[in-house]
């Protein structure tokens, strides 16, 4: 049996506000739709599943996201997952400059957990708390050899 990672899906408060802050950091829209029937209930597993969705994906046609804003039923807020909790944890980036995409997370009011760390001579990486309190880790690859 063949598989592939199709994406990763992220409920959000703000599609809008979601979108604008992976898009500065270099994400590209590739589809927007509003989804709801018996197709998506039976799908979701949710009855009256009403959103309002839209597919980003990375320059390098890897890696895609499907954000998503409940508009039915009513979205549910939660606390901000911690970086040790169990279930869905983080999704992550390569950068080629940690720096600039820390500036751009901070234009969208969103901050590193704690700060910036190198581990080894491999990587600097942060986690940041972005829209939604989705934690996205950033990471800028060290001595790379081309």
């Amino acid at each position: 049996m063949a598989i592939k990672l199709e994406n990763v899906g992220i409920a959000v408060r703000d599609i809008e506000a979601t979108i604008a802050f992976f898009t500065d950091l270099g994400l590209t829209v590739v589809g927007r739709d509003t989804v709801s029937g018996e197709w998506a209930d039976t799908a979701v597993g949710l009855d009256g599943n009403h959103a309002k969705i839209a597919m980003l994906q990375t320059p390098d046609g890897h890696g895609t996201l499907e954000l998503f804003e409940y508009i039915h039923p009513d979205a549910i807020e939660t606390e901000p997952t911690l970086p040790n909790e169990i279930g869905m944890h983080r999704v992550a980036f390569s950068v080629d400059n940690i720096d600039a995409a820390l500036e751009i997370a901070a234009k969208h009011g969103c901050r590193p957990l704690r700060g910036v760390a190198t581990y080894g001579d491999v990587y600097k990486l942060s986690y940041v708390r972005g829209p939604s309190g989705i934690i996205v880790m950033l990471a800028e690859a060290l001595n790379t050899k081309n």
